[in-house]
């Protein structure tokens, strides 16, 4: 077995990034690879549809600083049936979050990350990001879908509870899984990777998983442009950490969302859709995505649904 995280040159990630550019392909490049999802790939995933079993991947809300988790979500209590006179009283309460972390389940639009100054479709981050948002690549542009989900489940093909921080994929990793699965990855499908992050951090608590947690190594990337896939999603960033290409610390990110231009979901909860799929004898299901209309933010806060 080759060394699990390879390194790669600058320079042989920027061959990569040229190789794999999928700039110019769409009509509508704000919604990216989500372009590939119709009316077709959402009748895929409700064709996946089985037993009906209904499965959220949200983290909880999650205000306790940790070392995984710096900036804290917010939640307060706005009004306790005594601000507004009369009947019926009313109970109301304030959230907020700088969700790009490592605690939220959240998701990333194209405008979330630039390589050489540069955003999906080679728009320019710099003229088209500023102070009071984004004008290009934005969650409120991608708009809601419905398409086929995938789960690779690597602690389950490797008969253990979690991937130990560190551990990079390869495609031949990835390839093992879909072989698991049983399922062959189509163009428009959604790719959702679980290592067992949160598992771990159950068992043995929370450490920086922004300096170490498995995933993704950029050389896999060519397996994931071949299934031409709409959405990548996991229970970290995608990303294997430390990086293996040196002064880049997100390369699965710039491949994914600048080179690609797919969205990804970041630090999804899979243990319970991996112990469903088990259960079910199934890796293939609905996906629903259904990101919050902000006309000029990177991303959102989002708990993706899956129907077995």
């Amino acid at each position: 077995m080759r060394p699990s995280n390879t390194p790669l040159s600058v320079a042989e990630f920027q061959d990569l990034f040229d190789r794999l550019s999928r700039w110019g392909r769409y009509e509508n490049p704000d919604r990216g690879a989500w372009n590939l999802v119709g009316p077709e790939q959402a009748k895929r995933g409700a064709g996946a549809i089985r037993s009906g079993r209904v499965v959220g991947m949200a983290l909880p809300w999650n205000t306790v600083a940790e070392v995984d988790n710096p900036k804290p979500a917010l939640h307060f209590m706005s009004d306790l049936g005594d601000v507004e006179p009369g009947q019926p009283t009313c109970n109301k309460d304030f959230i907020g979050i700088d969700y790009h972390g490592k605690s939220c389940s959240h998701l990333d639009a194209l405008a979330h990350i630039a390589w050489q100054g540069q955003l999906f479709n080679g728009n320019s981050s710099a003229e088209v990001v500023g102070a009071g948002g984004a004008s290009f690549g934005t969650v409120g542009a991608l708009g809601p879908i419905v398409t086929r989900g995938v789960l690779l489940d690597l602690p389950a093909v490797r008969g253990v509870d979690w991937l130990e921080p560190g551990e990079a994929l390869h495609a031949e990793d990835l390839q093992a899984a879909e072989d698991f699965a049983g399922v062959r990855i189509e163009p428009g499908d959604a790719v959702l990777l679980r290592c067992g992050q949160f598992a771990r951090r159950r068992a043995l608590g929370p450490w920086d998983s922004g300096e170490a947690s498995a995933g993704i190594h950029a050389d896999a990337a060519p397996w994931l442009h071949e299934r031409d896939i709409a959405v990548l999603g996991a229970d970290g960033d995608s990303d294997v950490r430390p990086s293996p290409v040196p002064g880049v610390h997100s390369p699965i990110h710039v491949l994914s969302l600048t080179c690609m231009g797919v969205p990804l979901l970041d630090n999804l909860d899979l243990e319970a859709l991996s112990q469903a799929c088990r259960e079910e004898g199934q890796y293939a299901f609905q996906l629903t995505l259904a990101p919050l209309n902000i006309p000029m933010g990177t991303g959102c806060p989002l708990n993706p649904v899956a129907v077995l």
